[in-house]
């Protein structure tokens, strides 16, 4: 079998759009991966047409010396276009694997150490700008099914915080605190936006609210000072989604900086990638694993196939309702609509 062409696919999907490749074969069998890089479209459509050339007429089964040849080859290696390149034609060729093997891909990277991984809500919160209004959406969202909210209650602040946004955020945090105790965990997403002095206070603020994480809260440029945060404050703190390479996920791990990863394998390797930083996690008894997805068909089920593998993921991310398609994408993935995703049992993805 061999690699005859790769096709790349813009799809509209509100704020974030998404970016899928097909990886065509010459005994007629595909492969579907997801690379979406937010406001990034063009460039990583051009990254996957330079991998076409490279690609082409390779055996699609050699995915560690594809993704290795292609990042060892690539002289600006890294950064956020190539990796989320690399990593939807890697996802495509488990897929195309699973498709000629007849297999979940699960099963074929050892099977699974648990039956389900549970899901925490994003976009929850929409149309919401009240303290009120995000108890109130809270509330829904909890009797969705849902045990874990995440949210960004900052605004649009950059680096310092002023005083009126700093009270009604914790105002806002407050009330959705409230309307959750003892029925879902709260998650705090800072967006990587402040410096070290604001995230120190707003870390030691929300101390009060027993937050399940904060995730990213320094700008996101070093981990020594994420790493200065984390060895200052008591709250969980949560990072990993702009780490694109092993070695940064192993700076994080080394350093300390998390206590909860969040690699996407959609800008992290894909599939392939995922498995060599879970075996550098097995060996650290520090960060539990937290895959990231921003909930597309392709990137959700790679993701939790990572987490049915791991015996150190916590979670993973789902969104609840208003990105169009993010609800119904991945229902096969999901025994409840919200609570859980379970292992697929069908060939590939599921």
């Amino acid at each position: 079998m061999k690699i005859t062409s790769i096709k790349t696919f813009v799809i509209d999907c509100y704020r974030t759009n998404w970016v899928f490749v097909k990886v065509m074969t010459d005994e007629g069998l595909h492969g579907i991966g997801e690379g979406t890089l937010e406001y990034k479209e063009g460039a990583l459509a051009g990254a996957v047409a330079d991998l076409e050339h490279a690609l082409t007429g390779q055996d699609p089964f050699d995915t560690e010396w594809i993704l290795h040849q292609n990042y060892r080859d690539a002289y600006w290696r890294g950064g956020a276009v190539l990796m989320s390149a690399l990593s939807a034609v890697d996802m495509a060729l488990w897929d195309i694997k699973g498709k000629a093997l007849g297999l979940p891909v699960w099963k074929l990277a050892g099977g699974r150490c648990r039956e389900g991984v549970p899901c925490y809500a994003n976009c929850w919160f929409a149309g919401a700008k009240e303290p009120e209004e995000f108890a109130a959406k809270a509330t829904a969202a909890v009797e969705a099914g849902f045990r874990g909210l995440k949210w960004d209650p900052f605004g649009k602040n950059y680096r310092q915080l002023p005083p009126e946004d700093f009270k009604k955020a914790m105002k806002c945090i407050a009330a959705v605190k409230a309307a959750t105790e003892g029925k879902a965990e709260i998650l705090i997403e800072c967006h990587g936006r402040f410096d070290v002095p604001t995230a120190l206070r707003v870390c030691n603020a929300l101390e009060e609210f027993s937050p399940y994480w904060v995730e990213e809260p320094v700008i996101p440029d070093t981990m020594r000072a994420l790493a200065d945060v984390r060895s200052r404050v008591r709250v969980p703190i949560a990072c990993g989604e702009r780490l694109y390479t092993t070695q940064q996920i192993l700076d994080a791990i080394e350093l300390r900086a998390c206590d909860y990863l969040q690699p996407d394998s959609s800008h992290a390797g894909g599939t392939h990638r995922h498995e060599a930083d879970r075996r550098h996690l097995r060996r650290t008894p520090h960060p539990l694993l937290r895959p990231q997805s921003v909930q597309a068909p392709s990137q959700t089920p790679s993701l939790s196939r990572s987490a049915f593998r791991l015996p150190d993921t916590a979670s993973t991310r789902r969104c609840s309702t208003t990105c169009r398609g993010a609800r119904t994408s991945s229902t096969k993935m999901f025994a409840s609509p919200t609570a859980s995703c379970t292992p697929p049992t069908g060939p590939v993805w599921g």
